[in-house]
C-alpha cells in the first residue's frame, strides 16, 4: 500500500522513535507503519502515549509488543507508571527478516490492528482517546515510514497506484444523506479509466454476506456485483444486464473478509477491468461487461455490514 495524502508522515525515522501526532487521534483515522523485522529480532513495541515524558513516564494508552522468540503479542496500558492487565495473543504473524505493513485503525471504543491486510487483534480503550498525541517505536525493528491517515485518506493498493494530482478525493453523495445500510450514493459524472471507489467498513459480528454494486444510471443494470459470502468463504462477481444475470466468477486465492472485522475495498477502473483490492492487497480483476464507464453512476452497498467512509478517487 502506498501512502497518498496522509495528514502526517514520518519517513525513515530512527528507532527508537517518538513522533508527535498533531491534533491527536480521531475515530476513523489510521496509523500506518511500514517496516521490517531484522533476522535476529527478539521483540519490539509500538506505543500510543499521552505525551512523551520520560520521568515520570508518560501514560501509554496502547502498548503493542510483538515478542518474536516467544511467539506472542502482548498488549497493555500504563497508567501513572503502573501496568494494567496484559492481553496476550499467542500468535506471531511477524516473520524475522521479512517486511511488514502494520495498520492501527482508531475507533471510538478500541484500536484495531491489521498486518499485511489481515486482521490481528483489537484492544479496548482503557484511557481517553483524546489524550493520545504521540507514537513511540522501539526495540529490534526497522521502519521505513509512519503515516497518520485521516478517514478520507486515499490509501491505495499496488493495483491502484495514483499520483497526488490524480487522487483528489470526492465524497460519494449518499442519496439517503448518511452512511446507513442499505446505502446508495451518486458517482458524479460516472466512472472513467484511472478513477477508483473506496469503501471502508466493518462486517457485522454474525455476518453472512454483503454486496457492493456499481449501477448503471437510470436502469436496473449492475455493471459490477461484488458479493462476499462469509459463511462459504467466496467472493461472487457478476453483472446484471438486460434483466438477466451473467456467468458468475468465484475463483480467489484466499478469502479476505471475516465477521466483525474492519475492511477497506478499493475498486480501480482500468481500460479493460475493474481491479479490486482489499486491505491493501490486490485480490481480483473483473473484465468490463459494460463498456461505457461514464454511464455507471451509482454505488450500492447492501447486507451485513456497517459503513465508515465511502469515497470516489
Amino acid at each position: 500500500m502506498s501512502i497518498s495524502n496522509p495528514r502526517q508522515l514520518f519517513s525513515n525515522p530512527m528507532v527508537p522513535f517518538a513522533g508527535t501526532i498533531l491534533g491527536g487521534l480521531l475515530p476513523g483515522e489510521m496509523v500506518l507503519i511500514q517496516g521490517s523485522v531484522p533476522s535476529d529480532a527478539d521483540r519490539f513495541q509500538v506505543d500510543f502515549t499521552c505525551g512523551s515524558s520520560v520521568k515520570p513516564r508518560a501514560d501509554v494508552a496502547f502498548h503493542f509488543n510483538p515478542r518474536v522468540k516467544k511467539s506472542c503479542i502482548v498488549c497493555n496500558t500504563l497508567l501513572k507508571e503502573r501496568w494494567g492487565r496484559e492481553e496476550i495473543l499467542y500468535q506471531m504473524p511477524f516473520r524475522p527478516g521479512v517486511a511488514f505493513e502494520l495498520i492501527v485503525l482508531i475507533l471510538k471504543d478500541c484500536f484495531k490492528v491489521a498486518l499485511n491486510g489481515a486482521h490481528v487483534l483489537e484492544y479496548k480503550h482503557r484511557l481517553e482517546l483524546d489524550r493520545v498525541d504521540t507514537v513511540n517505536i522501539s526495540g529490534k525493528v526497522k521502519v521505513q515510514a509512519v503515516g497518520v491517515l485521516p478517514p478520507s485518506a486515499s490509501a491505495v493498493s499496488p493495483a491502484a497506484s495514483l499520483t497526488n494530482q490524480d487522487a483528489e478525493k470526492k465524497l460519494i453523495r449518499s442519496l439517503s444523506g448518511d452512511l446507513s445500510v442499505p446505502f446508495r450514493g451518486q458517482l458524479v459524472k460516472g466512472l472513467s479509466v484511472g478513477c477508483s471507489v473506496a469503501i471502508k467498513g466493518q462486517t457485522n459480528r454474525n455476518a453472512h454476506s454483503f454486496a457492493v454494486n456499481l449501477l448503471v444510471s437510470n436502469s436496473r443494470d449492475i455493471a459490477l456485483h461484488l458479493n462476499p459470502r462469509l459463511k462459504k468463504g467466496v467472493v461472487v462477481r457478476n453483472s446484471f444486464l438486460s434483466e438477466s444475470w451473467g456467468p458468475e466468477e468465484t475463483q480467489l486465492s484466499s478469502f479476505p473478509f471475516a465477521a466483525g472485522e474492519y475492511f477497506e475495498i478499493i475498486v480501480l477502473c482500468d481500460s479493460q477491468h475493474f481491479r479490486v483490492a482489499v486491505n491493501g492487497l490486490h485480490q481480483l480483476d473483473y473484465k468490463h461487461r459494460v463498456q461505457d464507464l461514464s454511464c455507471i453512476g451509482q454505488l450500492e452497498v447492501l447486507g451485513d455490514v456497517s459503513l465508515l467512509d465511502v469515497s470516489f478517487l
